[in-house]
């Protein structure tokens, strides 16, 4: 049978789910501007931000008893977190790859 889950368990989900998504963002975005401007200082930030993001992924599990079956959720959840950041960056950087090329081109003309 599934536990309830307290009231004071639900504060701590809630806000342990918004702090997820806050970090996950953080995370995100540093990544980028790591890779565009680049910088060790930015890739030590994205990386503390991961771990915050996970740290948060921990909190919210144990609030809502996410005990069994239920890990494999949070374990995919993390390696997607993970994972998707540097999948869009190749997306993005496949996509317009051309318009580099283009604008280059475009300058020496002038």
């Amino acid at each position: 049978m599934i536990e309830p889950v307290a009231l004071s368990d639900f504060f701590i989900s809630f806000f342990s789910g918004a702090l997820i998504i806050l970090t996950a963002a953080v995370y995100a975005a540093l990544f980028a501007w790591e890779k565009l401007r680049g910088g060790i200082l930015l890739r030590f930030g994205s990386w503390l931000a991961y771990g915050l993001l996970l740290a948060c992924v921990a909190v919210f599990a144990k609030a809502l008893h996410l005990d069994g079956p239920w890990r494999i959720l949070v374990v995919l959840m993390v390696v997607g977190y993970w994972w998707m950041p540097r999948l869009i960056w190749r997306l993005c950087t496949a996509t317009h790859a051309h318009e580099a090329e283009h604008s280059s081109t475009k300058m020496e003309d002038l």
